[in-house]
């Protein structure tokens, strides 16, 4: 092997570790639950850098527990067999052979690459969907009102689309009990044994309100919560609970995000000590906002 390479602004590298080593203390033990998605799950440099950094929470003592979802490459798997997915109100219908579609995506394809990817880099994670140990109990989702363009209210049913009626986080616990790392896909399952494809941010805040995580972690594809959509500049770096309505009414949270945030709520409320929003497409952004003190997106936070 070669010499040591010349080390690059050893003091500025100095400061990032020692920066880090009160929060690595900090968080030694507990369960942070990361909801993985957007660009970090689909650009392949970013998905080895998630792999590694989950795998480096795992050896300074966290418990991580992923989360993903996959709904583009749900739409470009159906695409790609010849079936358009289809949409109402930016709403997936979910009929059955979409169904299908999606457990063979986000249950086979993605989660096992996941699995795959973090035990290359020396994890031990193991894939589960709604079905293992009956981790995720499911309701078919109520069917929605909606006005039409004419003013006409209606009902829209989205089809094998469930709401999380029970966790059973027995199974969660007995892994991370046994230095597992659990890769969850959000498909649940009825009391009869029906599939349904449940929000995967709701999962993930669900999860983490029964596990009492201590962090929930969002990475998506935007800087964080931002006063001004165009101005990256305008992040919005701790936010309280008590403003959230605020920023709803003045749409700066609308569209995706509000599910996002929905269960944050919930988590939240349940005992989990902060959520954050972060940009996935920034390399190692998952370690940047737990071991830094400015972090790189936005914090919830109680209060």
């Amino acid at each position: 092997m070669g010499g040591r390479r010349k080390i690059v602004n050893g003091e500025l590298r100095t400061k990032i570790l020692a920066e880090a080593l009160p929060y690595i203390r900090a968080f030694n033990g507990k369960i942070v639950v990361i909801k993985y998605g957007g660009s970090a799950q689909v650009d392949a440099a970013l998905k080895e850098g998630f792999a590694e950094d989950i795998v480096l929470l795992k050896y300074v003592g966290i418990r991580p527990v992923v989360v993903h979802g996959g709904g583009d490459q749900v739409s470009a798997m159906m695409e790609k067999m010849g079936h358009a997915a289809k949409f109402v109100e930016g709403l997936r219908v979910t009929d059955d052979e979409t169904m299908d579609v999606v457990e063979m995506v986000l249950g086979g394809l993605i989660n096992k690459e996941i699995v795959a990817l973090i035990n290359k880099h020396g994890g031990s994670a193991v894939g589960l969907t709604g079905k293992d140990g009956n981790l995720m109990q499911a309701v078919k989702k109520k069917p929605l009102r909606t006005v039409d363009t004419e003013g006409r209210e209606k009902l829209l049913d989205l089809g094998l689309v469930g709401d999380i009626e029970e966790l059973n986080i027995r199974i969660l616990d007995v892994l991370l009990s046994q230095d597992f790392i659990p890769v969850v896909a959000p498909v649940g399952v009825t009391s009869d044994g029906v599939s349904l494809n449940v929000n995967g941010d709701t999962v993930a805040g669900s999860i983490a309100a029964g596990l009492r995580a201590s962090r929930l972690i969002y990475l998506t594809d935007v800087p964080g919560l931002l006063k001004n959509q165009e101005d990256p500049e305008s992040l919005i770096s701790t936010l309280p609970l008590s403003e959230v309505d605020v920023l709803r009414d003045q749409g700066i949270i609308s569209g995706g995000m509000i599910p996002k945030i929905e269960s944050v709520t919930q988590a939240i409320y349940a005992g989990v000590e902060k959520a954050h929003f972060i940009d996935g497409r920034i390399p190692r952004s998952l370690l940047l906002e737990l071991f830094t003190d400015e972090g790189v997106g936005t914090e919830i936070v109680q209060g």
